[in-house]
């Protein structure tokens, strides 16, 4: 762990953002993930292991682009966000919000955690703990 921590490239001094472009991918991969979830009843990680795998297939629609191979890791991101529980996403609107505050939180971190397993995990969980918490404050 020591040879990773003085070797690995996670540590950045210049901060990069994510394009919009990209990221508003966050929520389209959320929506579709939670409707295979809940509507088609997969289950969580059905839904977003289909969801995950569709998006694999993104870059092949154009293998010279420069935009689609970064596609599939957005989706997937809100793939995570789709998998809530119907107990605290009470509905498409919850998981819309989450997946627009998931999306904000991947633009911002894309030269922070590199090299480190659970970034977009830990994104959608922020993205679902701060849509929580604006509910519960507010209700």
């Amino acid at each position: 762990m020591l040879y990773s921590y003085f070797k690995s490239p996670i540590h950045h001094h210049i901060h990069e953002y994510e394009s919009i472009k990209i990221a508003v991918w966050v929520p389209v991969g959320a929506i579709v993930s939670y409707y295979f979830n809940q509507i088609f009843g997969l289950g969580p990680v059905m839904g977003a292991a289909l969801t995950g795998t569709l998006a694999s297939f993104i870059p092949n629609i154009n293998k010279e682009s420069g935009y689609l191979p970064h596609l599939p890791a957005a989706v997937y991101c809100g793939a995570f966000v789709g998998m809530s529980s119907a107990q605290v996403a009470h509905g498409f609107s919850f998981i819309l919000t989450a997946s627009v505050f998931t999306a904000i939180f991947l633009i911002i971190s894309k030269s922070l955690l590199n090299g480190i397993g659970g970034k977009l995990g830990t994104l959608a969980f922020l993205g679902v703990s701060m849509t929580y918490l604006l509910l519960y404050l507010f209700k």
